[in-house]
């Protein structure tokens, strides 16, 4: 973990016996763990999806979008959210082309409880289909509290393939941060799975 931090900020790291140049990016750079499972099979074997919160945010640059009531609305305004009110919704008229561009701007969405319920109707099936559809935001919840979250749940479902990949931390975070994280998302993983796996 020393080295990938090193590598990231520029500097020269020895690997294998050769020396490496760092690079700095320009970017936020994301620490990513991939998980393979061996005598796993997804035929017969029970499919698992779990959610988990990590201390630290992994990715804190995903981009949210407020779909609300007027009070939402007037909330996320003040702390810099776009958003999106019934009216707006209404004027993508079910188009797929704009709801499919929509899904595609941003990384998750909320919604006010009242409009829920109401976006299947609106957009379609878009967002569900870009596995976006928006997370519930209570009038009593904290607008703020909830998008930090969203930005540090990482989700484990186990699909067709055995690969399993989920962010972790990024190269701004101290090496501590990123070894819990990791830590606390590989045992979150072995919760999910088949007893004497």
């Amino acid at each position: 973990m020393t080295d990938c931090l090193a590598y990231s900020q520029g500097e020269s790291i020895t690997k294998g016996g050769e020396e490496l140049q760092g690079k700095v990016r320009k970017f936020t750079e994301t620490v990513e763990i991939q998980i393979s499972l061996k005598n796993y099979d997804p035929q017969r074997d029970k499919r698992f999806s779990g959610t988990f919160r990590l201390p630290t945010v992994p990715r804190p640059n995903l981009k949210c979008c407020m779909l609300g009531n007027a009070a939402h609305c007037e909330q996320a305004d003040r702390i810099g959210v776009e958003h999106m009110s019934v009216e707006d919704l209404k004027k993508l008229n079910k188009n797929k082309k704009l709801v499919k561009k929509l899904a595609k701007k941003y990384d998750f969405f909320l919604a006010s409880d009242n409009m829920i319920k109401q976006i299947p109707r609106l957009l379609g099936p878009g967002l569900t289909k870009a596995g976006k559809f928006p997370t519930l935001l209570s009038s009593g919840e904290d607008m703020q509290e909830k998008i930090d979250e969203v930005k540090s749940t990482i989700k484990f479902q186990m699909k067709k393939v055995m690969c399993l990949n989920v962010a972790v931390g990024n190269v701004t975070m101290t090496k501590k941060e990123v070894i819990v994280n990791t830590q606390l998302a590989a045992n979150f993983l072995a919760s999910l799975l088949k007893k004497q796996w």
